[in-house]
């Protein structure tokens, strides 16, 4: 290797070694605090009504209250409808049943303030901008002063207009960042059409709502009876009396032969 491609490489990880120093120095200097206020929590609620057109796979298609017709390509497996304290699945739904979906929206307000404290020995001032301390460790760290800044020197607090080279000061830098924590929480219910049963999926079934009418039957109770074992005695019957007359009329013949 080339002495200068040595040397460029010696002085890019001195520069490197010296960043991380100085950011490790600078942070063992200033200390950080966090706080967080909550605030009180408001509650929007949402309802959504709509009627089950099709159900395909995991795609649902509804009827909305206003007449349009919503499709959810992907309704997961979990998701499932309470009705009559029974929990149904996609695979569940039938068209024609009834769904309503509320939503709870929670909104919290917090105020995040983030609290930082630095203290040293001035060594230079340039108000407004900039201030240059010595720190604990012997070290000159330049610091960019934002504005309403407040150094406390000697239990007074003053601006940086007032600093003046060996003064002890200590700075606060207070950052307040409001911010919303927001929350949804959401239950589907539904209602079985009048006169229809669902099967779950799970194994039992979903009745209708009480005096829905039956619709079901047994094959007996369908087809009348139209007959009974008498007629048929009644042919056996008749079926013998015209085989005894046969066997005479044979035996008249006979006799008149001879």
């Amino acid at each position: 290797m080339k002495p200068k491609s040595i040397l460029r490489t010696t002085l890019l990880l001195a520069g490197v070694i010296l960043c991380l120093t100085f950011a490790v120095s600078l942070s063992a200097q200033v200390q950080t605090q966090t706080k967080t206020a909550t605030g009180t929590p408001t509650h929007e609620v949402k309802v959504e009504s709509g009627e089950v057109v099709d159900v395909e796979g995991n795609s649902l298609f509804v009827k909305m209250a206003d007449g349009s017709v919503r499709h959810f390509p992907h309704v997961p497996d979990s998701a499932t409808v309470t009705v009559d304290g029974k929990q149904l699945g996609i695979h569940d739904l039938k068209p024609g049943m009834k769904l309503e979906r509320t939503t709870v929206t929670t909104t919290t307000p917090q105020w995040v303030t983030t609290i930082q404290t630095v203290k040293g020995k001035v060594f230079a001032a340039q108000p407004p901008h900039w201030v240059i301390l010595t720190m604990e460790n012997g070290e000159n760290q330049k610091f960019q002063v934002p504005e309403g800044t407040k150094f406390n020197v000697g239990g007074q607090d003053t601006d940086v207009f007032a600093l003046r080279k060996g003064m002890v000061v200590t700075a606060t830098k207070i950052v307040e960042s409001p911010q919303n924590l927001v929350s949804s929480q959401r239950q589907v219910t539904g209602t079985i059409p009048p006169g229809s049963t669902v099967l779950v999926a799970k194994g039992e079934p979903t009745e209708a709502p009480a005096g829905a009418a039956e619709t079901t039957a047994t094959a007996s109770e369908q087809l009348p009876k139209t007959g009974s074992n008498w007629p048929l005695l009644g042919m056996v019957g008749l079926l013998l009396m015209f085989a005894a007359m046969g066997s005479r009329a044979l035996r008249g013949a006979y006799r008149i032969q001879e």
